[in-house]
């Protein structure tokens, strides 16, 4: 890297807040307990302290709302990678960025620098959040599909495991491509953190797109497995793959169909 990117050490409590991240939780919190029922486990397997790196299924535009609340009420601020469009919002934009989150310009040529800054991050200690499918499924059911290959290869490159952590039930409270949020009845949004996912076998691969894609298959086998769990059902056998359907890769795809 030409000109190395340095993230200064998270601090606070939770663990890489700040005051925009702060002021953002004490408003939004409240308002999600107050439309939602929560059925939360697993996090043990959130660290106190230290680089990690989080990866989650993807089902709704509400998800990270939720996502970051549950890493922050145990005990971590997370830094997450998200697509830029979202961060020129206005003032919507200029909050979350303030709160130290990570635009990426998705199927880009300089969607590249987002690993850069995820590897800032990590290295100064952070927990990086981030959503492998890179969208919202474009699975019929919402069972996870073929991810990218990005947060495998952060996890490669930074020698550091990746904790799952499987979401469902936020696709009740704002359906998927939708606008309007369903508040009552209140909703059990369930989130369930998994034990780190050890990518060791691969370290030094970083740039072998086949063991990449390996690696990739065996993190979203262990999130599926688990998002199977909490749904109470078995998920399908053929995994929908973005990469062989008509559908576009980024954006409300339901919306482009008409």
């Amino acid at each position: 890297m030409s000109d190395e990117i340095v993230y200064p050490p998270p601090t606070g409590r939770p663990l890489g807040t700040n005051r925009t991240f702060t002021i953002c939780a004490t408003f939004v919190i409240p308002i999600l307990r107050a439309f939602t029922k929560r059925d939360w486990s697993g996090r043990e397997n959130i660290p106190a302290s230290g680089p990690a790196i989080v990866i989650s299924n993807h089902v709704s535009y509400a998800d990270v709302l939720f996502f970051a609340e549950y890493l922050y009420k145990s005990g971590r601020a997370p830094r997450f990678i998200g697509k830029k469009s979202v961060f020129e919002i206005p003032i919507i934009g200029r909050i979350i960025l303030a709160a130290g989150q990570i635009p990426v310009d998705r199927e880009s040529a300089t969607a590249s620098k987002a690993l850069e800054h995820a590897v800032a991050c990590l290295k100064a200690g952070h927990l990086v959040g981030i959503y492998p499918e890179g969208t919202l499924t474009r699975d019929e059911n919402l069972w996870p599909m073929v991810a990218k290959t990005g947060a495998a290869r952060l996890a490669i490159l930074t020698h550091n495991p990746i904790i799952p952590v499987a979401a469902w039930g936020t696709q009740k409270v704002l359906p998927r491509y939708g606008k309007r949020p369903h508040l009552l009845p209140r909703t059990k949004v369930s989130l369930r953190a998994g034990k780190p996912i050890d990518f060791s076998q691969w370290y030094g691969k970083a740039d072998d797109q086949e063991a990449l894609v390996e690696a990739t298959a065996f993190m979203m086998a262990r999130l599926t497995e688990m998002v199977s769990d909490i749904r109470g059902e078995k998920a399908p056998a053929i995994i929908f793959d973005p990469r062989t359907s008509d559908l576009p890769r980024t954006g409300n795809f339901k919306k482009k169909q008409k």
